[in-house]
């Protein structure tokens, strides 16, 4: 991405989890949204499936840490890139297990086990309090208009203080397979087809985190930079 485009005035950046790019887990979410966030290619997925897709394939294959913001003023892409580096660096990569759940009209795939989902909220809460201080607060309008009927009173106050919701105590990691779906049998069938791939590909290799830049509003998400975490191995040495 030129750096014309990622000092554009309307570029927002998102810190993301994202597989292994050398990995399964990183080819199939891919193929099955129908885009490869990275190399930017399109996949020839069949024709149900890239209608339950429009979405989440926008965004890329992903799980959210800090959701899509815009710079603070003063503050360059590059001096988000080198925050989030250093942050990555303090992260010891894992593998979790993961199921595929509905989550009221989407389908995603969510930590199987209660301490593996304490775990990623902990690793999101401290990439937010360092992303933080580089993001530029939303107007107060902007929270007036994503203020929406179903928050609770907790979300509502984190979305006024930081700008998004799902944040702290109410983040739930998550990777987005669907649109929002009313109909139940195309819910069922994703859930059973994601079961069946996860037999396979085994548990979620949570081995670093990627920026994502989506460059005007509205245009696809781009990945940017992968940060890898910091290996055991390595750590001990």
């Amino acid at each position: 991405m030129s750096t014309a485009l990622l000092n554009a005035r309307n570029v927002r950046i998102a810190l993301y989890y994202a597989p292994p790019a050398a990995s399964a887990w990183w080819r199939e979410g891919c193929e099955w949204l129908g885009r490869d966030a990275q190399s930017g290619l399109e996949s020839h997925v069949n024709r149900s499936t890239r209608a339950w897709t429009q979405a989440p394939r926008r965004y890329g294959w992903h799980a959210t840490i800090v959701a899509p913001f815009h710079c603070a003023r003063g503050v360059t892409p590059a001096d988000v890139l080198a925050a989030a580096r250093a942050w990555a660096g303090t992260v010891l990569r894992f593998d979790t297990p993961v199921s595929v759940e509905e989550m009221k009209r989407f389908v995603a795939l969510r930590a199987k086990h209660a301490e593996d989902d304490e775990r990623l909220r902990a690793l999101a809460a401290s990439a937010l309090n360092v992303i933080a201080p580089l993001r530029a607060r939303p107007s107060a309008e902007s929270i007036e208009r994503r203020t929406s009927p179903g928050m609770n009173a907790r979300q509502i106050a984190l979305l006024r203080e930081w700008g998004y919701p799902y944040v702290l105590d109410e983040y739930r990691f998550h990777m987005t397979l669907s649109d929002s779906l009313d109909d139940a049998q195309a819910r069922a069938s994703i859930v059973s087809e994601w079961t069946q791939r996860i037999e396979r590909l085994g548990p979620l290799p949570v081995h670093g985190a990627a920026l994502f830049v989506e460059s005007e509003p509205g245009a696809p998400f781009t990945l940017w930079q992968r940060l890898p975490f910091a290996n055991i191995a390595e750590d001990k040495a």
